[in-house]
């Protein structure tokens, strides 16, 4: 096993450095169809640790610049919300 396999990019959905890497060496530069195609950024962290060390890993490899390779939007809830809350129950604190 090489050490980039050993790399844990992504805590949440066990993704590694060879996965993301092996990606951008197929052309796939956009950060919004690594997200789709590896599931960063989906899983309980909602993407605070891993999507800016993708973004960082793209622009590396791509020679662009951290700020042109764009973070995506955080989609909403951003942190956890009892159930409770999403349907209007008024016994949730």
């Amino acid at each position: 096993m090489s050490e980039k396999e050993n790399i844990i990019i992504c805590r949440c959905n066990d993704v590694t450095l060879k996965e993301i890497e092996e990606l951008i060496e197929q052309g796939i530069t956009d950060i919004e169809e690594i997200k789709r195609l590896t599931r960063i950024g989906m899983g309980p962290c909602q993407g605070r640790t891993c999507i800016p060390i993708v973004a960082s890993i793209i622009a590396r490899k791509t020679g662009k610049s951290y700020d042109e390779i764009g973070i995506p939007a955080t989609r909403v809830p951003v942190r956890p919300v009892p159930m409770g809350v999403l349907v209007g129950d008024e016994d949730e604190e």
